[in-house]
């Protein structure tokens, strides 16, 4: 028997906010366009499966900070972890603030490539907000305060001791 209620059509489908089998919700004027110029959100060859397998394989401090962004926990922002974006893949990404929250062992010290990742971030609209494997481990608490702070525009300068970089900021070339 068909379920004729208000809501179902004549073959007794329901009807509602799902897009119809086989198609994506909703169908947006970008649907089968290549990847703009310049657009750096788009995936790149490679670059899905490496951050997938990141995310697999993510060290101690990652899987704790994890613990506390995920769902919303903190405050209600939406994380994602292990995100590419361009030619790197970050570690956090809150999208809707453009704030990317790196977690750095002792291998990070100095490292001219991160320099160059953080500055490329900032000149695309990210700010970058970094921490070192023991301050996740060992002062959580403070952790989650400073991302809050950056989060609520409470840290909008550069700050070395807080390792916040702030979007659009040009960083000098300490490293050639």
């Amino acid at each position: 028997m068909l379920n004729m209620s208000p809501d179902c059509d004549a073959t007794g489908a329901v009807a509602g906010p799902f897009s119809p089998p086989g198609r994506r919700w909703p169908e947006g004027p970008d649907e089968g366009a290549a990847v703009k110029e310049g657009d750096i959100t788009k995936r790149r060859p490679g670059k899905t499966p490496q951050a997938r397998q990141l995310r697999k394989e993510d060290t101690e401090e990652e899987y704790r900070l994890w613990g506390d962004l995920r769902s919303r926990r903190l405050n209600g922002y939406k994380f994602t972890r292990q995100i590419p974006l361009g030619p790197y893949i970050v570690d956090f990404l809150y999208r809707a603030g453009s704030l990317v929250i790196e977690v750095d062992g002792a291998h990070h010290a100095l490292s001219p490539r991160d320099a160059q990742r953080t500055e490329w971030l900032n000149q695309h609209g990210y700010s970058v907000l970094r921490f070192w494997n023991h301050e996740i481990l060992w002062e959580r608490g403070p952790v989650l305060d400073t991302i809050l702070a950056a989060l609520e525009g409470r840290i909008v300068d550069r700050d070395e001791i807080v390792r916040f970089y702030p979007a659009g900021y040009q960083q000098k070339r300490l490293y050639t």
